[in-house]
């Protein structure tokens, strides 16, 4: 079948359309495994596929030994799982077993993929005719032979259906889905060049596969990061570890609650990146009362947000760097200990940047949000020492709207917000306070505003350019203009009473 011609637009919401045919039958939240399963194993099957062809043309290759595949990273796709096998078959009517078995022999052979592939797809509801369709249809993309990885066209295609997944699915989308902007800019901020990184809510793995993006976008070494993940949610475990997969990422992302169950329990990472759910009131905090953690104060049992904030403080090591999202009351509430235990995290000089978000950047919430940045050792910075100082920028006029209901930060919001951050880090940078924008505010200005950390109180008002004409002659004109207005104010008024009069009506003053 010939491959889609049309743009990486096109393409993605033609894919679109064709799996949203499957609603009629099911919720977002199950045909999202069913189409994210199906474009995975066309991406190993493309990938097969291809250094198949090239080991024809090798004297002493075995071309049915999985080895051959493996020693260059391929992963073995079993001859009843491969793609043109499944698409011969399409419109037979026992296809959703043949796909189901296709996933099946694919984990029998690929140890490192057990237990994460989803195996659904002969279900009652699911129609058969649809998911044919769909197979004929993701059939005609290639998206894991070496010309389309090189472009990233699985990556882009993928992380269009998470987007828009996250969308349909409304509130719950959200937890496995942060959007790419608030992404791109936490790894622009923080840089994770090396060492460990640790997402302990990492959802779909966004975080992980920004970081790797920003690696190579700036002619780094994949090797020199290792990544740490933790998710709740088993079926969004299974996608966090898909979307590693089809990018050939290797990850240590364990199933289980981060604060019942840390499986990383010994870890302390460089980089620390995460979007936890925003104010979550059910993370059995009474059981933990007592937990090591809780160094700056035990969090309230009715809200997680500073569970999560001394949870990755706990895993930060010496010299390393957080930035992680939290719904805007983690910035001034006082209930519940949380005043405490904010007020205890900023004597510790811990805080070093803070960001007010725009609102719409989120589809699954309205709650407004900011980026906390949290470094250790402050003093010993590779650049300026900025210890008693905090990092305010209200960013909440920025980004551009995508559609009616969702709002974006551009390439420029980034660049701009992530370079006023290195510039105030950096020895010897230009950095400046600009009025309506940022702030570098020293601790005792934190004291003084009650250890509330909302940035539209530290950078102040945007300053109105001065357009150099003389007071005394612009009030003259003001009030000429106002004389005017007032004079045909009072002519429309006459006018109104001969109007009224003439049909019967007096008015009486």
């Amino acid at each position: 079948m010939a491959e889609f011609k049309n743009n990486d637009s096109e393409l993605e919401k033609k894919l679109w359309q064709a799996a949203d045919k499957l609603r009629s039958n099911m919720d977002a939240a199950e045909y999202k495994h069913v189409v994210l399963g199906l474009i995975f194993l066309k991406y190993i099957s493309d990938s097969f596929q291809e250094k198949h062809e090239e080991l024809i043309h090798e004297e002493y290759a075995v071309l049915e030994d999985k080895d051959e595949y493996l020693r260059y990273n391929i992963l073995w796709v079993p001859e009843n799982a491969r793609w043109n096998f499944l698409q011969k078959n399409a419109k037979q009517p026992d296809i959703g077993k043949l796909v189901d078995n296709a996933m099946d022999l694919i984990e029998k052979d690929n140890p490192s993929l057990k237990r994460i592939l989803p195996k659904n797809y002969a279900r009652p509801e699911l129609d058969k005719r649809v998911l044919g369709e769909l197979i004929d249809l993701i059939g005609t993309i290639g998206l894991g032979d070496s010309k389309n990885k090189e472009k990233d066209i699985l990556g882009k295609v993928y992380e269009y259906f998470l987007g828009q997944f996250a969308d349909a699915e409304g509130k719950k989308g959200g937890e496995f889905y942060t959007p790419r902007c608030i992404v791109k800019l936490l790894v622009e901020m923080i840089e994770p060049f090396k060492g460990r990184v640790y997402d302990p809510c990492c959802g779909s793995s966004g975080m992980f596969v920004q970081s790797e993006e920003f690696i190579r976008s700036h002619g780094g070494k994949l090797a020199t990061i290792s990544i740490y993940g933790q998710e709740s949610n088993p079926t969004t475990w299974k996608l966090s570890n898909m979307n590693l997969a089809i990018r050939g990422i290797e990850g240590n992302i364990q199933l289980g609650d981060s604060f019942l169950d840390d499986k990383h329990k010994d870890l302390k990472a460089d980089f620390i990146l995460a979007n936890p759910p925003f104010n979550v009131s059910d993370w059995h905090g009474e059981l933990l009362r007592e937990d090591v953690r809780w160094r700056f104060g035990v969090p309230p049992v009715g809200n997680a947000n500073f569970a999560w904030v001394q949870h990755m403080i706990h895993h930060l090591a010496p010299h390393g760097i957080a930035g992680f999202v939290l719904a805007n009351g983690s910035l001034s509430s006082n209930t519940s200990n949380e005043g405490e235990i904010r007020k205890n995290i900023i004597e510790a000089d811990l805080v070093d940047c803070i960001i007010a978000l725009p609102t719409q950047l989120f589809f699954n919430t309205q709650i407004p949000a900011c980026l906390w940045f949290i470094a250790r050792d402050r003093e010993n910075y590779k650049f300026r020492n900025r210890q008693g100082e905090i990092l305010f920028i209200d960013a909440r006029k920025m980004g551009i709207m995508k559609d009616r209901r969702h709002r974006e930060l551009t390439e420029e919001d980034i660049k701009k917000i992530s370079s006023t951050y290195h510039t105030w880090r950096k020895e010897g940078g230009e950095y400046k306070d600009i009025p309506g924008f940022c702030k570098s505010a020293v601790l005792e200005e934190t004291r003084k505003q009650g250890y509330i950390l909302t940035p539209g109180r530290y950078v102040g008002m945007v300053e109105e350019e001065d357009d150099g004409i003389p007071f005394e002659e612009k009030m003259k004109k003001l009030t000429t203009e106002l004389a005017e207005q007032m004079k045909e104010s009072q002519r429309l008024d006459e006018e109104i009473k001969k109007n009224l009069e003439s049909i019967g009506f007096k008015i009486i003053c």
